[in-house]
């Protein structure tokens, strides 16, 4: 039986990749030289990437170790140009979403039906090569460049650990479906696999942005009768409402702890409460607006890893549940193409997420627009 290699299997493939020289500075357009993969590695075609705030952040490189030259970029959509050796799950021409963690089905993580953390290859962002030989696969003039979280999507081609791909229906388009990489799988399976709201039920999301509404979106699909929306800019109110929130606090409005706030609109707390910001402020505040005897916190933004929050063991005593997740508790490989199926079934919207379409050329007006915080997602389109 013939195998179909591509043409550049096996070579170092030459295109154009946004590098990122120094923290906060415009990423510049290089002629970079892409490796082939390696043992268990993809070299995938980048067709549509995204930005989402983590780039941002390590991009601006506050309060964290400063890796640069970088090729960043980790929301995105591909097709596999080839296949290192020892990858058998994948192949040439097949349509994937790289995901800044992984699964290596191998450890106890990947064999736990709970849990989602892949030893192996959970995210690192202080990683800036390959775990395979500790190279990189990019370079200029024959000087390395560095990864980020083992995807660098903004480049035209990449290679990821086969771990990190997963194959999704062909039929998807990758215009659309390569926001579920990161941002919204993560809210939406904040919601549905840990939060779990019961149909009725009443929901409150602190944090607006991609994540939190994807978030909301989860809990319109469990049948949440009331989803209470909380956040500092009233701007974001509006665009709100087509997630299904439908009621909202701004905690400036009020001169007394908005858990209270909450737990008055809702008759003792709300049976489940989402904190998408990172703050630990909201984080106290989501976990003390739940209901006692039932009510279930989850944590979903990732605050600064030096944070630390205190509330009273009271509430935990008084049947309060705490709860954080990473990534939606989705498995990347096992349970993305299911997300992928969800939005082609029509069960939820992708369209209402993507506010923003650039051409790769003009990749930097993506981080202007997130800077200045308009819009949710911004489609980088790598053909253009």
């Amino acid at each position: 039986m013939l195998v179909s290699m591509s043409s550049t299997a096996g070579l170092v493939i030459p295109c154009k990749a946004a590098v990122a020289w120094e923290a906060g500075k415009p990423l510049v357009m290089e002629q970079v030289e892409v490796a082939p993969p390696q043992v268990m590695e993809v070299r995938i075609k980048i067709k549509y990437t995204s930005l989402c705030h983590t780039d941002l952040y390590f991009w601006e490189a506050k309060g964290q170790t400063p890796l640069f030259p970088r090729i960043f970029g980790h929301e995105a959509a591909g097709i596999v140009e080839s296949v290192g050796e020892g990858v058998t799950d994948l192949k040439e021409g097949d349509h994937v979403l790289p995901v800044f963690t992984g699964e290596c089905g191998d450890c106890s993580h990947c064999k736990s039906e709970e849990s989602n953390m892949c030893d192996l290859l959970r995210i690192n962002t202080d990683r800036g090569v390959m775990i395979n030989d500790g190279k990189s696969r990019f370079s200029i003039n024959g000087n390395p460049i560095n990864h980020f979280v083992g995807t660098s999507t903004f480049s035209e081609y990449t290679v990821v650990h086969s771990g990190c791909l997963a194959k999704i229906n062909p039929l998807a388009p990758l215009d659309k479906v390569c926001i579920l990489s990161c941002g919204i799988s993560t809210g939406l399976g904040a919601t549905l696999n840990v939060a779990k709201p019961k149909k009725g039920s009443s929901v409150a999301i602190f944090g607006l942005g991609a994540v939190g509404l994807a978030a909301a979106e989860g809990a319109r699909i469990a049948g949440a009768s009331r989803i209470i929306g909380v956040d500092l800019n009233p701007k974001r109110f509006v665009e709100a409402k087509k997630f299904g929130v439908t009621e909202f606090v701004n905690p400036k409005d009020h001169n007394r702890p908005v858990h209270e706030v909450l737990q008055e609109m809702t008759n003792g707390g709300v049976d489940r409460s989402l904190e998408c910001t990172g703050n630990i402020n909201a984080m106290m505040s989501a976990f003390e607006c739940v209901h006692d005897g039932w009510g279930v916190a989850v944590l979903v933004g990732v605050p600064n890893k030096d944070a630390v929050f205190m509330t009273k063991p009271i509430n935990v005593l008084n049947e309060r549940t705490l709860k954080g997740t990473f990534f939606g508790n989705y498995k990347p490989r096992t349970d993305l193409p299911s997300v992928v199926n969800m939005y082609m079934n029509k069960e939820f919207e992708l369209d209402k997420f993507i506010t923003h379409h650039v051409p790769f050329s003009e990749i930097n007006k993506a981080f202007e627009y997130m800077i200045r915080g308009e819009g949710l997602r911004c489609i980088i389109n790598m053909e253009e």
